[in-house]
């Protein structure tokens, strides 16, 4: 099993900043994606980022240029700093990796954390 434990949620002010953080924990052999997703209440769950073990980054057009994605492979954690925040920015946000476990050997999963609610409201 892999364990997800999210961090830095809460209210801000439009124009505001955030950082999320995400520590990933479990016998898991290594992490191939990391990243994020928010689920805005009446709407589905949408990609915000994610980045790959080799640092290559993918955004949703809504947020480019103005969240950015890293991960310390060191420490299994996941951020995402979130500057320019706008009220359509509000959302639940879920931690997301699919890494590649010890047991069963070498098969890949999906986890995703419990999620951390961001405001940006003035």
């Amino acid at each position: 099993q892999v364990q997800l434990v999210e961090s830095g949620g809460g209210l801000v002010q439009p124009g505001g900043s955030l950082r999320l953080s995400c520590v990933t924990s479990g016998n898991f052999l290594r992490i191939n994606i990391m990243g994020w997703y928010r689920q805005a209440p009446g709407k589905q769950r949408e990609l915000v980022a994610t980045i790959t073990s080799g640092g290559t980054t993918n955004y949703a057009d809504s947020v480019k240029g103005r969240f950015t994605v890293s991960r310390d492979n060191a420490k299994n954690t996941v951020y995402i700093q979130m500057t320019s925040l706008e009220p359509e920015d509000t959302a639940v946000y879920f931690c997301y990796v699919k890494a590649v476990m010890i047991i069963p050997w070498r098969k890949e999963y999906e986890y995703w954390g419990q999620g951390t609610q961001v405001t940006v409201s003035s």
